[in-house]
């Protein structure tokens, strides 16, 4: 997905925002599957107050209890995705096609968690995933994993400004 694309999606998806919860998922141990939780280290300090970040690792379940608390309008879960795709590629999947795409090392599985934050929560819910070049055991991300992150991770920024509350 081009980055411009990318932007104009998320724009439209957070039409009429108030809160908005960020979620990094992965595994810190598996290489390129700590992307999500990546750029939430990259956001931390950096976005508005209407907007929560959350670093889940691999089990965002335990998170639900926050999230209730918070009542997002908005969740916006970031996770490595076999997307076949070039490493560092990157899609927002929606919740009715994240069932054809594997996502990450989690304990229950996403598409569970993402129906339970829909029903109860009434919470608009998009998946940000991004093509992982390893997910070996060892720390740290690859070379286009991190070049991923810092444009994702700027990109959010610059979108998230624009919906100060």
């Amino acid at each position: 997905m081009p980055l411009n694309s990318l932007e104009n999606n998320l724009k439209k998806w957070l039409f009429k925002a108030k809160r908005i919860v960020i979620a990094g998922i992965g595994n810190s141990m598996r290489k390129d599957d700590a992307i999500g939780i990546e750029i939430i280290k990259k956001l931390s300090g950096k976005t508005p107050s209407h907007v929560y970040l959350l670093e889940c690792e691999t089990v965002p379940e335990n998170f639900i209890g926050t999230i209730e608390r918070i009542n997002p309008t908005h969740v916006l879960l970031i996770d490595s995705g076999q997307l076949n795709a070039t490493p560092g590629s990157f899609a927002l999947i929606s919740p009715e096609q994240i069932k054809g795409i594997l996502i990450s090392t989690h304990t229950l599985p996403l598409s569970v968690f993402i129906n339970y934050i829909k029903q109860t929560i009434k919470a608009k819910v998009i998946v940000l995933a991004i093509q992982p070049k390893s997910l070996s055991f060892g720390k740290g991300l690859s070379k286009e994993l991190k070049n991923a992150r810092d444009i994702l991770a700027n990109k959010l920024l610059t979108i998230l400004q624009s919906y100060k509350d």
